[in-house]
C-alpha cells in the first residue's frame, strides 16, 4: 500500500513564506528584512527530472519559495517513491516495502506541481526542452536534473546478466530487488553465507552496506545462528562509522561476521554463485549481493552533464548548484561530483533540492542568490532490529575556495549503538519523507 503524507494548510504554508528569517535560511539573501515577494515572474516554468530525495524537494521548495507563483513539472516514471534510506530493514525482515513507499500525490495536491509519468528521453540545453519518452517536449526556463546513479554493471563480468536473471541481486535502488533479497535469505539454508561486495567509493549511500551486513547479521542470529555474513570491500577499510561497525562485528556478531577490505570484485560466475576478484581468492556464497560502482544517471550522461571524473560525475557551482556544462541547468544529488567530505546521501540530496530552489527563485526573481548557503546530513544505520547509529555533519559554502566544507565540530559520531537512536532514525525518517513529498 503506498503511503499519503498529510501537509499543513495552504495558509500555514504562505505564512511560513512571509517570515523573512526563514526565507533568509533558506537561501534567499534578497528578502531579507522584507516579506514582499515582488519580482518572481509569474509565468516561469521549472521542470524537474527525477522524483526522489532531491528532484521531489526541489520542485517543492521551487513552489514555496515563489510563493507558487513558478510553474513546476515534475517528470518521474515510477509510480511512487520509495526510499533506499531505511530499506535495509526491508530486507532484514523487521519492515515491509510499503513502509518505504510514498505516492506523489501530495506534491499535485499540496503544492500544485504537475506530475508527469514518463521517461525524461532527451534534454535540448539550446531549446531549453525536455523530450518525453512518451513523445511529448516539455520546455523550461530552468531545469533540475536529479537522476540518482546508474549502476555500472560492465565493471563486473557476468553480473548484468546475473542481476536480469534475479539471480544475483543488487537491491541497491530499493524496490523489486530490495523484496528478492529478503526472499533469497529466508530461502537460505542454516549453515549458509551471505556474501556482499562493496564497491570503491564513491558510492551512492543509502542502503549502506556496513548497515546491511549488520542488519542481515541480526536477522541470522535470531533465525539462522550457523550462517555467516562476510563483507567483501573494495576499499582499504570501512568508508564510515567504522569504529562502531567493528565493534558491533566484534562483539554483537563474534564469528559470524567478517570483514575483508581490499576485494575489488571483477567477475561473477552465475552457474556457481562465485565471485571472483582483481587479486584475492574466489569467494562462494549461497547469497550474494554484489553491488558495482556507480555514475551520475543516464539522463545526465546522455545530455553531457557528466563532465568530472574520468566522465563519471557531473560539475556543478556548488553556489547554485547549477551545471558547469549547461546554463539554467542544476544537477542534485547522487549524479554530482562531491566536494570535500560531502556524502552521497539522500538527506545531502534534499539539502541540495533546498539551496538550488532558492538559488532558482532568486535567479528568476532577479534577486541576488544567497552567498553562504549551508547543507546538513544525518545518516543513519540499524546494526539490529532496533540498536541505531549514526554520523551528522554541517557543511558551510566557502566562498574562496567555490566549495562545500565541513563546519568544524559540528554534527557528531554515535558513541555507541542505542535503542533510543532508532527512535530517532524512524522519526527521521517520517519527517524527511514529508520535507521532500508532503
Amino acid at each position: 500500500m503506498t503511503k499519503t503524507l498529510s501537509s499543513n494548510s495552504q495558509s500555514n504554508r504562505r505564512s511560513f513564506l512571509q517570515s523573512s528569517a526563514a526565507l533568509s535560511l533558506l537561501g534567499i539573501a534578497g528578502l531579507s528584512g522584507c516579506a514582499s515577494m515582488s519580482g518572481v515572474p509569474s509565468k516561469a516554468k521549472v521542470v524537474v527530472i527525477g522524483g526522489g530525495y532531491g528532484g521531489a524537494t526541489a520542485a517543492k521548495y521551487v513552489r514555496m519559495l515563489s510563493d507558487y507563483k513558478i510553474d513546476v513539472v515534475l517528470i518521474e516514471p515510477q509510480d511512487a517513491f520509495i526510499s533506499c534510506p531505511m530499506s535495509n530493514l526491508v530486507v532484514s525482515g523487521v519492515k515491509q516495502i510499503d513502509y518505504l513507499t510514498t505516492s506523489y500525490v501530495g506534491l499535485s495536491k499540496n503544492h500544485g506541481i504537475t506530475v508527469v509519468k514518463d521517461f525524461a528521453d532527451n534534454i535540448d540545453t539550446a531549446k531549453k526542452t525536455v523530450t518525453l519518452r512518451g513523445g511529448s517536449v516539455i520546455s523550461y526556463d530552468k531545469l533540475v536534473v536529479s537522476p540518482g546513479v546508474d549502476l555500472m554493471f560492465g565493471g563486473v563480468d557476468g553480473l548484468q546478466a546475473a542481476n536480469t536473471s534475479g539471480q544475483i541481486l543488487q537491491a541497491w535502488k530499493a524496490g523489486a530487488e530490495t523484496v528478492a533479497l529478503r526472499k533469497q535469505l529466508e530461502a537460505m539454508p542454516d549453515g549458509g553465507v551471505f556474501a556482499i561486495t562493496i564497491p570503491e567509493a564513491p558510492y551512492r549511500c543509502p542502503p549502506g552496506p556496513y548497515e546491511r551486513a549488520s542488519v542481515v547479521a541480526g536477522y541470522f542470529k535470531t533465525a539462522k545462528p550457523n550462517s555467516k555474513v562476510l563483507i567483501l570491500d573494495a576499499n582499504p577499510d570501512v568508508t564510515s562509522k567504522a569504529g562502531l561497525f567493528k565493534k558491533v562485528w566484534a562483539e554483537q556478531y563474534k564469528g559470524m561476521v567478517e570483514y575483508r577490505p581490499q576485494h575489488k570484485a571483477v567477475a561473477v560466475d552465475a552457474k556457481t554463485n562465485t565471485v571472483k576478484f582483481d587479486v584475492q581468492d574466489d569467494v562462494k556464497a549461497a547469497v550474494l549481493n554484489v553491488i558495482p560502482s556507480m555514475r551520475a544517471g543516464a539522463i545526465a550522461v546522455k545530455a553531457g552533464l557528466n563532465n568530472q571524473a574520468n566522465n563519471r560525475w557531473c560539475g556543478v557551482n556548488y553556489l547554485t548548484f547549477e551545471s558547469t556544462a549547461a546554463k539554467d541547468v542544476h544537477v542534485l544529488g547522487d549524479s554530482i561530483q562531491i566536494a570535500p567530505a560531502m556524502p552521497k546521501s539522500g538527506h545531502m540530496a534534499n539539502s541540495h533540492g533546498k539551496v538550488a530552489a532558492s538559488a532558482i527563485v532568486a535567479q528568476l526573481a532577479g534577486w541576488d542568490v544567497n552567498p553562504a548557503p549551508m547543507l546538513t546530513n544525518t545518516c543513519y544505520s540499524f546494526v539490529d532490529e532496533k540498536n541505531v547509529v549514526h554520523v551528522a555533519s554541517v557543511h558551510e559554502y566557502v566562498a574562496a575556495e567555490k566549495t562545500f566544507k565541513t563546519v568544524a565540530t559540528s554534527g557528531g559520531l554515535s558513541a555507541a549503538p542505542s535503542e533510543l537512536e532508532g527512535v530517532y532514525a524512524l522519526n527521521w525518517a517520517s519527517n524527511i519523507w514529508a520535507d521532500s513529498l508532503a
